[in-house]
This record gives C-alpha cells, sequence and structure tokens, in this order.
C-alpha cells in the first residue's frame, strides 16, 4: 500500500515567511516618510520671542519662574478661538504685561493655507514688537473660514493700523518668511495630540474646555489654582 506524501511544511513555512518579510518590508518603506515628516526643520527660520524648547511657541516672560506657564494652541481662523480671545485676551494681556505669568502662544494652521498665511504674518509682527496688537486685532476682524479674505495684501495693510512702518514686515509677509516656523508648530502640537483649537494648557495640564474657554471666571480660577 502506497503511502500518502507528508506535506512539505519545510518550503511551506519559508514560503510564508518570506511573504510576511516582503508585507512587513513594504510597511516600514512607508512609514519611513511619515516618520521623517514629522521632524521639525532646524534650519527653518524663527520670529522674534520664539522658544524652540517650548515648541516652537511664541513665549512671552521666559525668564520667570514660579508663575503659571500658560500654553495656547489657536488658529486664526478658528470661530472658537476668536471667542476664547474676546472672553480671555484681555486678562492674558494683562497677565503678561504685569510679569505674573509666562505665556506660549502656539499658532496652528489646521483650516488651510489662510491659517498658514495668518501665522506667518504673525512672526513677521513678531519682528516689530506688535505680535500681542496683530493677534488682537486679526481675531477682531475674523471673516468666514477660507473665504479668501486673508491675502497677503490684506495682512500687509494691516501694519497701518499696528504702527508698523518698516519694509520689513512688508517682505516678510509677502514671501512668508517663517512658513518653516508655521509648520514647525504644528508637528510639535502633533507630538503633543493637539487636535482641536483652542487647546490651553496651564503648567503642563490642558484646562477643562466645557468650562474655561468660555467663561472668564473659570479660566481666571484655573490660572489661581495653577
Amino acid at each position: 500500500m502506497a503511502q500518502a506524501k507528508k506535506p512539505n511544511g519545510g518550503k511551506d513555512n519559508f514560503t510564508r515567511n518570506l511573504v510576511i518579510a516582503v508585507v512587513v518590508g513594504v510597511v516600514l518603506i512607508m512609514l519611513v516618510p511619515t516618520v521623517l515628516s514629522k521632524k521639525s526643520d532646524t534650519t527653518a527660520a524663527i520670529p522674534s520671542s520664539v522658544s524652540v524648547e517650548d515648541g516652537y511657541g511664541m513665549v512671552f516672560n521666559k525668564e520667570l519662574t514660579g508663575v503659571p506657564f500658560i500654553e495656547i494652541y489657536e488658529d486664526f481662523q478658528c470661530p472658537a478661538c476668536a471667542r476664547f480671545e474676546s472672553i480671555s485676551g484681555e486678562y492674558i494681556e494683562d497677565l503678561i504685561k504685569t510679569k505674573k505669568a509666562k505665556v506660549a502662544f502656539h499658532m496652528l494652521s489646521f483650516l488651510g493655507s489662510e491659517s498658514q498665511l495668518a501665522a506667518n504674518a504673525a512672526a513677521c509682527s513678531a519682528d516689530q514688537g506688535k505680535f500681542l496688537e496683530f493677534h488682537k486685532t486679526l481675531y477682531a476682524n475674523q471673516p468666514a473660514e477660507n473665504s479668501g479674505a486673508w491675502s497677503t495684501q490684506y495682512l500687509q495693510t494691516l501694519s497701518l493700523g499696528l504702527g508698523i512702518s518698516s519694509p520689513d514686515y512688508d517682505k516678510c509677509v509677502q514671501n512668508q518668511d517663517y512658513l518653516g516656523w508655521v509648520k514647525n508648530v504644528a508637528e510639535e502640537g502633533a507630538k503633543r495630540n493637539v487636535n482641536s483649537t483652542p487647546t490651553v494648557y496651564i503648567n503642563g495640564k490642558e484646562i477643562d474646555r466645557n468650562k474655561a474657554y468660555n467663561s472668564l471666571a473659570e479660566f481666571m480660577l484655573a490660572v489661581e489654582k495653577a
């Protein structure tokens, strides 16, 4: 009686392992650009007041210790960010001016090219010592998202109302000198899993967005408790 041939397990295992190795290799190749894309561009120009170690944030009162550290992630086109600015903006500016807090602004660009243009222009205004004025003015004149209202020409004209006379500002806006910085801010925000705006941290802890974003009293309480 003829015996049935045993399956060639060695050959099958070799084929299966080869297929697995090829699939894993393809996955790794696909992951490489993603991993590399999340690295910050250390050669990118950065504007005045930016702190690389603080996630490329625009930092005020960096030298202070023993005070609350407020980190604000925002997008100039975000309506909720404009609301947060209208509610708490003056209080935050007062904390900065009276040296009662260290504050970092992280200008994100979730909403597209106009957000990138606005963030770049904010960086240009920082070089002129006018970031806080620019920040307030742009939110006060926020159009509908991606309406085409925020062109380089529009952002250049803001210099007139902000008291910026240097032609360097116009050149900076036109040439998008800080676009690399804008992308770095986005990359650093992604590493921290910031996926909505505004997102606010005080001493590294995110505040309650259901309360402190919509109430000055709640926001002040969060700062006082820090």
